[in-house]
């Protein structure tokens, strides 16, 4: 092995997968996978250690070599799904008018979790228009245990102006041995009872999450691995194990985000969307410009100050069952073949004489769902799933984990094929047709939300069961398609080269340079602090005019993810053969406009009419590639122009006057991405032509002036 191995391990519903990666090569030199521990006195922290266990030993990886490790988990879903928290004592502050106000909309009674499982929440209230005290604080705690209280959350109205009290008041908490949240520790937002419910919330995870994370942490060093213990964060980055002590909400969906950051890490995919197929639903997902696309999470029907990734789950997967009713078929899906305890006709000898049954997988289902019996033999047990169709279609890719038994597959479906009338090949075709129907409008869906460029998009597919659906999606749609390599681990995958991210907000009305800067600096110190290289970090700023909130989100790597070889690089001619293919044109058709170290743009002119027909618009689409031919950025329609360092901010000021638009709302400048060095630097989220070129000096000052950048608006 050619450097330190990085272990990813991902917390799924029946299997947890560890997988390790040697970051010089970045091949996979050993995967393993163990049930996953969801009824253990521990956890899922119990099946995360013996993964880890299995995978040193069984890939004879020695402790030493471990420079990296870092595991998603299920625990805070799983406990807001089952209503397995603990009761919150909320500590709530404030004075005068503000004050009264505080009082009432802090006190929470029971918050509702998931359908019948409730947060229980007790409430005392400390004026601050006097001094606080640590007297005050003990008795109001004191109280609030008595109640019931297991974990305290602390809030104060305008804290995100000053958080001296509370930061105080948790100070106290914590040295009476409770676990405690205060509100401005999980946002720096305004929105006094939307921060108290996040406070709230997250305090509840903490009993459970602090001993799952010592657990882990311990067992990782009784093994002698030295490295940082990272969590996967919902918005598809990491954070470090001290982090996730303070805030266990952020780990909420980071199952889901796993799959997504390998989609961008591993898979090196711009733009497309990522569908996640297990064995009872599918995850699906978007990415845009080689980000993740987000959103404000909700809990419970409850909205709270947490960016998750957009993904949205479909009752559908490699694993459903079929269904008939009326001698057709009704639909596939939501049981599986685990819910039901069957297994698949694919992964099984063909049966003598395969004879169908409609079944109920538990006891509240209708009786429509197929299985298969042999009449020959009363213990035989079969079903046909989607995995089973797209085997009979021949959509599964040779060697991929979801290929089957052909003569298995051919008999199951025929049997069901004459039950409603079909022919083996059409009832498969149907069933894919019924499972792609669910798909289909998500996707649509995710298009149309983000605005995603349709010409642009290509659906990739991981998980298990990701053959037996987005071969059929993609053909249905007309888009190109992509199944993950190793697909059945790539979240693991994702977990082990996910990068370490924190996201700092604060609403600010017009805010100025400085304003943006400061946030800017805030969030890169917050990266650099749990380990990120300061020379990868990237922060990326959003600014929302319609409710004054200005975000910074920085990404880095360890010195471990460095850009490296991916894969081994590719040629020029190579590159430009990739280029030509995303952009469905001739090879002769593109021309390479820029070639730097780390870098290349091509380009092609295009045509589009526009006007019902009436008018031609010329286009000019580019595609940013790397040496190893991965397509990092992609647009459809966009101007760039190279220069040094030194000129860069007049480079930017020329690019953003010739293209910016107007309309009602006034000047809208094109979206802005800089190309220095190995670094993208993504402008997009600044609307005002000063703030990016201030945010540009910024990123360059650890550039040498000499340096050549690229500067890219997108048009249009």
């Amino acid at each position: 092995m050619s450097g330190m191995i990085r272990v990813g391990i991902d917390v799924g519903g029946t299997f947890t997968h560890a997988v390790a990666i040697d970051s010089g090569s970045m091949k996979i030199v050993g995967s393993v996978k163990v049930p996953t521990s969801h009824r253990a006195k521990e956890g899922v922290a119990l099946g995360i250690v013996e993964a880890l266990k299995k995978l040193l030993t069984e890939s004879s990886i020695s402790a030493e070599s471990v420079g990296f490790i870092a595991h998603s988990t299920t625990q805070a879903t799983n406990a807001l799904l089952e209503g397995d928290v603990a009761p919150v004592g909320i500590v709530a502050m404030g004075s005068g008018i503000n004050g009264a106000i505080a009082r009432r909309v802090s006190s929470l009674g029971k918050l509702e979790l998931a359908p019948d499982k409730y947060l229980n929440t007790f409430h005392k209230f400390i004026d601050t228009g006097r001094p606080v005290t640590a007297e005050a604080v003990k008795k109001a705690v004191d109280e609030l245990v008595k109640q019931g209280a297991k974990a305290i959350a602390v809030s104060e109205a305008f804290s995100v102006d000053d958080s001296a009290n509370e930061a105080m008041a948790v100070s106290v908490v914590r040295e009476m041995g409770l676990p405690a949240t205060a509100g401005h520790e999980v946002s720096q937002l305004y929105g006094y009872k939307v921060r108290t419910r996040t406070a709230v919330i997250n305090a509840s995870m903490l009993p459970k999450m602090i001993e799952s994370a010592d657990m882990t942490e311990s067992s990782v060093r009784e093994a002698g691995i030295t490295a940082p213990v990272m969590i996967m964060r919902s918005d598809g980055g990491v954070m470090d194990i001290d982090a996730m002590r303070k805030r266990p909400i952020l780990t909420m969906l980071s199952g889901p985000a796993a799959g997504v950051a390998a989609a961008m890490m591993f898979l090196r995919i711009s733009d497309g969307v990522f569908l996640e197929v297990g064995g009872t639903s599918t995850d699906i997902s978007a990415i845009s410009n080689g980000r993740a696309k987000i959103k404000t999470a909700e809990i419970g029907g409850h909205r709270v100050y947490m960016r998750t990734l957009d993904v949205r789950t479909v009752g559908v997967a490699g694993g459903s069952l079929a269904r008939i009713r009326g001698g057709k078929l009704l639909d596939v899906g939501p049981r599986s073949a685990h819910i039901a305890g069957l297994v698949y006709s694919a992964f099984s000898d063909p049966m003598a004489k395969p004879k169908v049954e409609l079944i109920k997988p538990m006891p509240d289902d209708p009786s429509d769902y197929v299985m298969l019996s042999d009449t020959d033999n009363s213990e035989s047990r079969q079903c046909v799933t989607p995995t089973c169709a797209a085997n009979l279609l021949k959509l599964v890719p040779a060697g991929n984990c979801a290929a089957g038994n052909d003569n298995s597959v051919s008999s199951a479906l025929a049997a069901v094929g004459a039950t409603i009338g079909l022919s083996a090949e059409n009832a498969a075709t149907e069933m894919l047709r019924l499972a792609a129907k669910k798909c289909i409008p998500i996707v649509e869906d995710l298009i149309k939300d983000h605005k995603l460029d349709g010409e642009l998009v290509m659906l990739i597919g991981g998980g298990g069961g990701a053959a037996a659906i987005v071969p059929f999606v993609a053909k249905e749609m007309g888009l190109r398609f992509q199944i993950a390599e190793h697909a059945d681990v790539i979240s693991a995958i994702g977990v082990a080269l996910a990068l370490i991210r924190e996201t700092v907000e604060r609403q600010i009305v017009n805010p100025s340079d400085d304003d943006i800067l400061r946030l800017r600096q805030e969030a890169h110190a917050s990266v650099e602090k749990m380990g990120a290289d300061p020379a990868s970090i990237e922060v990326h700023i959003e600014i929302d005019t319609r409710t004054s909130v200005v975000r910074a989100t920085a990404c880095g790597a360890t010195s471990m993810t460095k850009d490296g070889a991916i894969q081994e690089a590719t040629t020029p001619e190579e590159r430009k053969s990739l280029a030509a293919e995303s952009m469905r044109v001739a090879v002769a058709e593109v021309s390479l406009g820029f070639e730097g170290k780390f870098f290349q743009i091509y380009s092609t002119d295009k045509s589009e009419k526009r006007m019902l027909g009436l008018l031609s618009h010329r286009l000019k689409s580019i595609r940013v590639l790397d040496h190893t031919g991965g397509i990092r950025l992609q647009f459809r329609n966009a101007a760039y122009q190279a220069c040094k360092v030194d000129e860069l901010d007049r480079t930017l000021g020329e690019l953003i006057e010739q293209h910016s638009e107007w309309g009602d709302a006034g000047k809208v400048i094109p979206d802005m991405v800089l190309l220095a060095g190995p670094k993208i630097i993504d402008l997009s989220g600044v609307l005002d032509s000063h703030q990016v070129q201030a945010l540009a000096r910024a990123e360059m000052e650890l550039v040498p002036r000499e340096a050549e950048v690229v500067a890219i608006a997108r048009l249009n």
